[in-house]
């Protein structure tokens, strides 16, 4: 009686055939092409004109603090903590003042604290020291502060000086792979393809529109498709339904 050969073995020597259509892996969307891309920038220009970040600060200063604090923490979490904080303190001279211990019982609140007090204190005196207290107006002069990076520069930039830069965070990552816009597996690749599709009338506001979309719409887990203005453009598959409904219902008309 012949012995059957095992499912593994069977596998091996049919090594190098074409794969089912179970076993092949899908192709990743391609990504929208300009008059799309053009149309996402419009409807989300549509809806919030002149969107605003969500981090409370009183000038160029406490923006880069609070960025630099809002690393791995909500923008609620760093409001909490700064409001009182920023009250008071406003100027890298204050901070520095202030101290570092005084500055870590104030953000407590804020994950990584120890960290990030130490990071401010010492972007503070690098602030006085080489740039008259004054914050730089350039990227690389930004990224040379204890804690701060290229999407802490970016946002500096533009919020505090009107630049049109693309600061990648989460948000932005996820739904520039999605739809796609740029896709990329870094946030650099990412910045670097959307400034190149990006219409030059919607760069000063596109990531923020995007992060916004990110956080309120085009969610992690669970993306509220049925109430999305782009629905009718974006590529993701499956789109989630509306709760209780078989189909997706986006929000707003695509020609409002």
């Amino acid at each position: 009686m012949p012995v059957k050969k095992p499912a593994a073995t069977i596998r091996s020597a049919e090594k190098g055939k074409t794969p089912t259509a179970k076993t092949r892996k899908p192709k990743a969307p391609k990504p929208l092409p300009p008059d799309d891309v053009r149309e996402v920038f419009r409807r989300l220009h549509a809806i919030e004109p002149e969107p605003k970040g969500e981090l409370e600060h009183v000038n160029p200063y406490t923006l880069l603090v609070a960025v630099a604090l809002s690393a791995q923490a909500t923008d609620a979490g760093v409001n909490k903590a700064t409001r009182p904080l920023f009250a008071t303190v406003t100027t890298p001279q204050q901070m520095v003042e202030l101290g570092e211990d005084r500055l870590r019982e104030a953000i407590k609140t804020i994950g990584l604290f120890r960290n990030k007090a130490k990071n401010v204190i010492a972007l503070s005196k690098a602030l006085i020291e080489n740039h008259g207290g004054e914050v730089p107006t350039d990227r690389e002069a930004l990224e040379r502060l204890p804690g701060v990076g290229r999407k802490t520069a970016n946002v500096v930039l533009n919020m505090a000086f009107g630049m049109p830069t693309m600061a990648v965070d989460t948000h932005v990552f996820r739904v520039s792979n999605r739809l796609p816009l740029a896709p990329g597996k870094t946030p650099l690749a990412v910045e670097l393809g959307l400034e190149r599709i990006l219409p030059p009338e919607y760069g000063l506001h596109a990531h923020h529109w995007l992060i916004l979309h990110g956080r309120y719409v085009c969610k992690a887990r669970k993306p509220e498709c049925w109430r999305c203005p782009i629905a009718d453009l974006c590529r993701f598959e499956p789109k989630t339904p509306a709760p209780g409904r078989p189909g997706v219902e986006p929000a707003l008309n695509a020609s409002e």
